[in-house]
């Protein structure tokens, strides 16, 4: 992409109503524009950001086994009324009525939905283990929208449902997706440690909130160094291995971990002093079994093995995409602005020309831009006419991995710079060793 044809409205000033460091770099680098409160348009290079992660997010899904589908986002007040939600759902929930006055309401969630989908269609055990989600905008009608998209009232989610005969399965279905979350936050380049969570009236060990660890968490967290040296990929675990996901799910329970909400000082004590991390965390996900909540209470029943009726037991499985886009600037910045992990960045090359006045720079620039493209490399181009500083400080601002900077004087010396984003680290080598690093 030529900047000199996208749409990305760089600020120079910090703006003074952005009161965390992603929210202010978010507008500062040209992701989002406020268009209400709580409420954001996604510019191109967001948009870029948000796309990387929601197929991280869709590929983890597959490889576990979970299908995909699309839920719409205005919902029948009908279906809440079922699951007995409606009311006690509270402000948070937009309600609307249509033309005709029924009630609907802008979907927060999708419990009650996919539960009325799985009711009219499957009937028989024949039909579980089920597990399907989807990639779709959600509204909560925050009372104080704040944080950017940290704490919006639209953003953007992937929520997947399990459907399964018993409570056995139905761990097992919980055991996957704790894989499949290790797996699709290590693959973003950050660490989101899994931390108990409430569960609520239905109690028991299955639900875990994964937190991304920032000075700016809205939760104060506490954890087992041994979480720093976890195998996060668990790259020789299969999905089919049933003891293993067990091994993996008992080993994450007890190491030590849990937010203010959930905290054991009885159990903090046992974790010796010089493994104790305490710090603040952002939620940017959330597994958790809840039985036959909705099942039973929306009607929903299968023939079991023996002919008898049977109420799957159920689990829903959320991922913050739009959140997450805030959680890893504030994982991942610096006083320079963002520094993005390869695998969400927007570009992976951001190619500079030092002098636009000069036809050798430009010459070379068009052709490195060219070549890199060809073999695949997502490349932000600065081929404007701008000062050499105002670009190199544009792109340290918006922080893609590498910056390769072409100018006059390298040029006469037959060499580029090429700039690691992240390290700081400078190399001058020729424009054939630079690609050739760039596209290895």
């Amino acid at each position: 992409m030529r900047l000199s044809r996208c749409f990305l409205p760089v600020l120079k000033e910090s703006p003074s109503d952005a009161q965390i460091v992603s929210h202010k770099l978010m507008l500062q680098a040209g992701l989002v524009r406020q268009t209400a409160a709580g409420i954001y348009a996604w510019l191109p290079i967001g948009w870029r950001v948000l796309q990387k992660i929601a197929q991280i997010v869709r590929e983890e899904q597959d490889r576990a086994g979970a299908v995909e589908m699309l839920m719409p986002t205005i919902q029948s007040a009908d279906l809440w009324r079922q699951s007995g939600r409606y009311d006690a759902y509270g402000p948070e929930m937009l309600r609307i009525k249509d033309r005709h006055d029924r009630d609907m309401l802008y979907g927060p969630t999708n419990e009650e939905m996919l539960t009325a989908i799985f009711r009219d269609d499957v009937k028989s055990y024949r039909d579980l283990p089920r597990t399907l989600y989807h990639i779709q905008w959600k509204f909560r009608d925050e009372v104080r929208p704040r944080f950017g998209v940290m704490r919006g009232r639209e953003f953007l989610m992937k929520d997947a449902y399990s459907f399964d005969l018993d409570e056995a399965g139905a761990r097992l279905s919980y055991y996957t997706q704790l894989l499949a979350y290790l797996r699709t936050f290590q693959r973003m380049g950050i660490r989101a440690v899994p931390m108990k969570a409430a569960s609520g009236p239905i109690g028991g060990d299955l639900s875990h909130e994964f937190i991304v660890l920032a000075p700016t968490g809205e939760s104060e967290v506490f954890y087992d160094a041994a979480f720093e040296e976890f195998d996060w990929a668990q790259a020789e675990l299969r999905y089919d291995d049933a003891n293993g996901l067990k091994a993996l799910f008992d080993k994450v329970s007890s190491t030590y971990s849990a937010t203010d909400e959930t905290h054991d000082q009885s159990r903090w004590a046992e974790v010796p002093a010089d493994r104790k991390r305490q710090g603040r965390g952002i939620e940017v996900g959330h597994i958790f079994y809840f039985g036959t909540k909705y099942s039973a209470s929306m009607g929903l029943k299968v023939s079991g093995q023996d002919g008898a009726m049977v109420t799957p037991e159920m689990g829903s499985y959320g991922i913050g995409v739009s959140r997450l886009v805030g959680a890893i600037i504030e994982a991942s910045h610096d006083d320079k602005g963002i520094v993005w992990p390869k695998a969400v960045a927007p570009w992976q090359v951001g190619l500079v020309t030092m002098r636009g006045d000069d036809p050798a720079s430009i010459a070379a620039a068009d052709d490195i831009y060219t070549k890199l493209t060809a073999a695949g490399v997502e490349v932000l181009y600065d081929d404007r006419d701008e000062r050499g500083g105002v670009k190199l400080g544009s792109m340290d601002l918006i922080g893609l991995p590498w910056q390769l900077i072409v100018g006059p004087r390298g040029l006469a010396n037959g060499v580029v710079e090429l700039k690691n984003r992240r390290t700081g680290e400078r190399s001058e080598l020729s424009i054939d060793s630079a690609i050739g690093r760039l596209t290895a």
